[in-house]
């Protein structure tokens, strides 16, 4: 599983990281997490708010800071 961040490297993006990777330690589960920073890399890929979260080129959250409970769900 790969999970993309898409953000500037606010602190709300720091926080989403943070929150992804508290999540799946706490799940005991394995996945790539990868922050990307590139603003032309974003719109590419239709990003318009941050941050932004894509698991496995599938956007499942834009323009806020997911809950932990958000990021079970989409693990699920």
């Amino acid at each position: 599983m790969k999970i993309e961040v898409f953000g500037p490297g606010c602190a709300k993006c720091a926080n989403t990281e943070q929150t992804i990777k508290a999540v799946l330690a706490e799940l005991g589960r394995q996945a790539e997490v990868v922050k990307v920073t590139d603003i032309t890399e974003m719109v590419d890929r239709g990003v318009m708010f941050t941050p932004a979260v894509m698991i496995d080129g599938k956007k499942v959250c834009e323009g806020k800071v997911p809950t932990a409970e958000m990021v079970k769900e989409w693990l699920k």
